[in-house]
């Protein structure tokens, strides 16, 4: 309807924002370039200062240069979104103008993407809970950057400030991960209505951290671009006092610039502007002929966007007389046709408020119930996927409780479906406020919620009850708010239902113990997630609500988090028999599902024991059943602790290829979160087996793609774990806090607090903190170490006692040196081997605590080396090398072994950048006189002192044998007298020439390599 009114701007002139189209086309620029890459911004601003005008002329240039454009904005419906409103609207677009295209990239995931894009099937897919939003994110990604790859494609999303939560997740997603492809995406939002609690706000603070987000920041415009705009509305120069008045006035809003001037007197003047922003804005609008006002206020209702068809049901004007209303009120500018459809919006948010706003009271909830009846007398009248969200926000407004909350029921039903999971729990929030003001026939024939995977689907009940109860509600908003991030929500929600199921309890009916226990199941789990506690106490408050109870799903639930919580809190015997009957017990409830994933539990358990061979046969085996039955999320998760299980008996190789498989399966179904803990362990496998870049990538794809917690914590250990092996200290340091932070404060699991802890000693070793390194060793040993948990002791404890031997000459070294020593030893007693890789370790730390004694021999470290080589750990392997090397020089051995030794252990450190190791095995060559590049060992007459070597001058050797003694700059001063100054000089020349940061550093490297020893190095 009234395609020829236009539509364009009042202002034909684009004034200003020279800078930000700049940036927008230089995007463009890059993304339409050849192997183009995806660009991504957000455009802010106050209401009215000049967004969409700005990207109206982004995207006429983008047009002109060839560009496929889509739109999609952000709809308000009441006080809700609908999921996923302006990618629905976009890629209809995108459906519009490239059909073929679309439906290529969406070959063979029609039925999924259908969830965004209705005419894509007519069926939804019937996807699990848990595994449905990431993958539809990822489905997603995928299609838009195969229609970018062959074209520039110009996704413009407005109205951020109105977006849903699945909106936001989406776009958040989007920009994370989004890699290839010819595309720009630009997204808008009303900077002034971000309020501190505004839900966008975090989403902006999120996106400012990626550094492939770029932000433009609209401000308003200055005197002189008011006079400019001033004079393409006006096609004339204007006069001086009606620039100075319209720039007061507006301060500089350009929409209030064109509301000022089109609204202008006769005689010139702007009309007086009053403390209301509504009257300014309503000014227009009450301009217009009768029932023009009357269907601008019957739109301001029907939301954004409106079609026309619903809008002639609720206005009930004869055709033409509807057609003249729109008319007018489009020539006024107040309303636009929609660009995607047969229907009207606002020109300007604004002015929709200010309609809404000025309705009289009783007016809003008539016109409300008028399109709830009219939806409901033809739902054709929207889109089949808007009908039920729609109706459903018409009746709340209306204020008809009985009308609403059925509908609301189904509206949530239908997010859940959608996996839109942050607006089923506005919704469920919505149909709890209704509850207590419906009538009880009508509560009592609501059925329960097609069985959403929450408490009804679980089992409960000994039977499935015969209609909602309020406490199915708060089940359905536990669930909904823990899969949407609402972690803090859900936990109110979970004590919520437990009173309440305390209150019943007090009641002749009596208690529902099923119900109780499966809220304080999930009790434990937030309070895992959210750092709270353990969540042990939960799950032995369900365990004793359970007991004696006849056989459930939720018994075989509340078994089942028990044995999960021991494997990882206190693996043993009691963890291993727990998970057997765990296991039991889900086959005679029939629960596979449950069955499948305490099996997971029970085959790392029994790898832990000892049963190595039956507990990887067992998880191999739930991964192929789980793929048979479709549990893709199940199978991800086997493949987690398959490879945790291979990579714990030293298969690293097969580890790797396992986590490949993993990832795999994760990034074909789009299960981003069980990706990431896939990557992790496929990146602890790769640092061990010296493939650190491959490492470095898979850390990256944890950061960008992690949802929970712990696989980042894993993610950014190994980080540290490279960097402090490259002798990058800060940012190893750094990536141990941040994996602190990851893991929450409140984390006890032994396979995470050992290898922080070895990681600590070693970044406090190297920077000369001795005291600290041995405080980290005594905290991580003090619990002692349990089953499973020697792949993380050993290498802590052959940590510890390398420093020890490293510092064993550094006097400020020298108290608390023997009980460290003492300490180190009886753990190493204490703690299993079991596989060969640990036996190897057993041997590299005895060899470690006789160097701390200055008793090691060659052979002593030639069987270490020789127990390493079948382990495939190259960089344990150099550095046994090195030892071995050290050892044979200090006894006079063959020169010749000692050469070839120092050759390979130099080159692997050298292919992995492990900086401090290259150091240490040029030094010892220099002092040896043996070449690391020729052949064979050649002598040298060069009679260079390994301090010399480093570039020290005979003072600053000087020197720092006084450093490394422990002296002040003023004790140093005193013994060669020099001033004090002089010293400060030498000191802070010494630390620029040894590459280390602080004296303990200095003093640490200087003992570690023996620089005055006088005597082969054997560090």
């Amino acid at each position: 309807m009234l395609t020829s009114v236009e539509t364009r701007s009042v202002s034909p002139v684009f004034v200003g924002r020279a800078a930000e189209l700049r940036t927008l086309n230089e995007a463009l620029a890059r993304a339409a370039a050849a192997g183009g890459e995806p660009q991504a911004l957000l455009v802010g601003g106050e209401a009215g200062v000049g967004k969409s005008r700005l990207v109206e002329e982004f995207t006429d240039a983008a047009c002109r240069a060839g560009a496929v454009i889509a739109v999609g904005g952000c709809v308000e419906v009441g006080a809700d979104g609908l999921p996923f409103a302006p990618f629905s609207a976009a890629l209809r677009a995108l459906r519009r103008r490239l059909p073929d295209e679309l439906a290529a990239a969406a070959d063979g995931q029609q039925e999924e993407l259908a969830l965004l894009l209705p005419e894509l099937a007519r069926t939804s897919p019937a996807t699990s809970r848990e595994d449905g939003t990431a993958r539809l994110f990822e489905l997603t990604v995928r299609m838009l950057e195969r229609i970018a790859a062959e074209r520039t494609v110009v996704l413009v999303l407005e109205d951020l400030h109105w977006a849903d939560a699945s909106t936001r997740h989406l776009l958040a997603y989007l920009f994370r991960t989004l890699r290839r492809g010819r595309l720009v995406v630009v997204a808008t939002y009303r900077a002034d209505d971000i309020h501190r609690r505004h839900p966008l706000r975090p989403l902006l603070a999120e996106l400012d951290r990626l550094r492939s987000v770029r932000r433009i920041e609209l401000p308003r415009f200055t005197r002189a671009e008011v006079h400019r705009q001033l004079t393409g509305i006006l096609a004339a120069e204007p006069e001086q006092r009606l620039v100075d008045e319209v720039f007061e006035r507006s301060d500089g809003n350009a929409f209030f610039v064109e509301e000022l001037v089109v609204g202008r007197d006769p005689d010139g003047t702007c009309p007086d502007l009053s403390d209301s922003l509504r009257d300014l804005l309503l000014v227009r609008v009450e301009s217009l002929p009768e029932d023009a006002q009357r269907v601008v206020r019957i739109a301001a209702e029907g939301g954004s966007t409106v079609e026309y068809p619903l809008l002639a049901a609720v206005a009930r004007l004869s055709e033409d007389k509807l057609i003249e209303a729109l008319r007018a009120a489009v020539g006024a500018n107040i309303l636009l046709p929609a660009a995607d459809g047969d229907g009207y919006r606002f020109r300007h948010s604004l002015v929709r408020e200010a309609v809404s706003d000025d309705l009289l009271p009783g007016e809003s909830s008539r016109l409300n119930r008028r399109y709830a009846e009219a939806l409901e007398a033809d739902p054709a009248l929207v889109r089949a996927d808007e009908q039920t969200t729609r109706l459903a926000t018409y009746w709340y407004h209306a204020h008809d409780a009985a009308k609403a909350l059925p509908v609301v029921l189904r509206a949530a039903v239908e997010a859940r479906r959608r996996h839109a999971y942050a607006e089923q729990l506005r919704l469920l929030s919505r149909a709890m406020e209704l509850w207590d003001t419906v009538p009880e026939e009508i509560r009592q024939g609501l059925r329960p919620l097609d069985h959403a995977g929450s408490y009804p689907a679980c089992g409960c009940a000994p039977e499935t009850p015969a209609s909602l109860r309020y406490l199915d509600l708060l089940a359905e908003s536990v669930e909904a708010a823990r899969l949407c991030g609402e972690r803090e929500r859900a936990l109110k929600l979970t004590r919520m239902a437990l009173r309440l199921i305390d209150a019943e309890s007090a009641q002749p009916s009596g208690s529902d113990p099923l119900r109780a226990a499966w809220f304080w199941i999930q009790r434990s789990r937030l309070v895992q997630n959210l750092g709270r506690g353990d969540g042990w106490a939960e799950i032995a408050t369900a365990q004793d609500l359970v007991r004696g109870l006849a056989p459930s799903a939720v018994h075989a639930e509340v078994l089942a988090t028990a044995a999960g919580w021991r494997m990882l809190h206190k693996p043993g015997p009691e963890s291993l028999v727990a998970a057997e009957q765990a296991v039991e017990y889900a086959r005679l409830v029939r629960t596979e599902e449950i069955e499948l994933n305490v099996k997971l539990t029970l085959g790392s358990l029994m790898v832990d024991s000892g049963s190595v061979d039956e507990g990887l046969a067992t998880m191999r085996a739930v991964i192929d059943r789980s793929l048979d039955i479709g549990l893709i999320g199940e199978a991800t998760r086997g493949h987690v602790n398959l490879c945790s299980g291979l990579e714990a008996v030293g298969r690293s190789v097969e580890a790797v290829r396992v986590a490949d498989d993993g990832v795999r399966l994760a990034q074909k179904y789009g299960l981003l979160d069980n990706e990431a803990w896939v990557q992790a362990n496929r990146a602890e496998s790769l640092f061990n087996l010296g493939r650190w870049e491959e490492a470095a990538d898979c850390i990256e794809r944890v950061q960008r793609t992690a949802i929970s917690t712990k696989p980042l914590g894993n993610a950014l250990m190994r980080r540290a774990d490279v960097a402090l092996l490259r002798g990058e200290l800060e940012r190893a340091r750094t990536s141990l806090d941040d994996a602190h932070a990851a893991f929450g404060k409140y984390d006890p699991m032994a396979q995470h607090a050992i290898p922080l802890a070895r990681i600590g000693l070693g970044v406090a070793a190297a920077q000369g903190r001795i005291d600290e390194a041995r405080a980290e060793l005594a905290r991580a040993v003090e619990p002692g170490f349990p089953p499973g948990t020697q792949r993380y002791g050993w290498p802590l404890l052959a940590a510890a006692a390398a420093m020890e031997a490293d510092v064993r000459g550094l006097p400020s070294a020298q108290p608390g040196r023997a009980a460290a020593l003492d300490l180190i030893r009886t753990a190493a007693k204490r703690l299993p081997t079991g596989v060969p890789w640990c036996e190897a370790f057993a041997l590299v730390v005895a060899a470690e605590l006789e160097r701390a004694e200055d008793r090691d021999t060659a052979a002593r470290w030639e069987a270490a080396t020789q127990a390493l080589r079948p382990a495939q750990r190259p960089y344990d392997l150099a550095l046994a090398c090195h030892r071995w090397a050290a050892a044979l020089l200090a006894e006079g051995g063959d020169r010749e072994t000692v050469a070839a030794l120092l050759r390979q252990a130099h080159a692997e450190s050298e292919r992995l950048g492990a900086r401090p190791l290259s150091e240490q095995l040029e030094l010892l060559a220099r002092r040896a006189r043996l070449s690391l590049t020729a052949p064979d060992p050649v002598g040298s007459d060069d009679p260079t002192e390994p301090a010399e070597a480093l570039g020290l001058t005979s003072r600053e050797q000087d020197v720092l044998r006084l450093v490394a003694a422990g002296h002040s700059n003023r004790q140093i001063a005193e013994e060669l007298y020099i001033s004090p100054k002089t010293a400060s000089v030498h000191v802070s020349n010494i630390l620029a020439k040894l590459g280390v940061s602080g004296r303990g550093e200095a003093a640490a490297l200087a003992h570690r390599l023996n620089l005055f020893s006088g005597q082969p190095a054997r560090s």
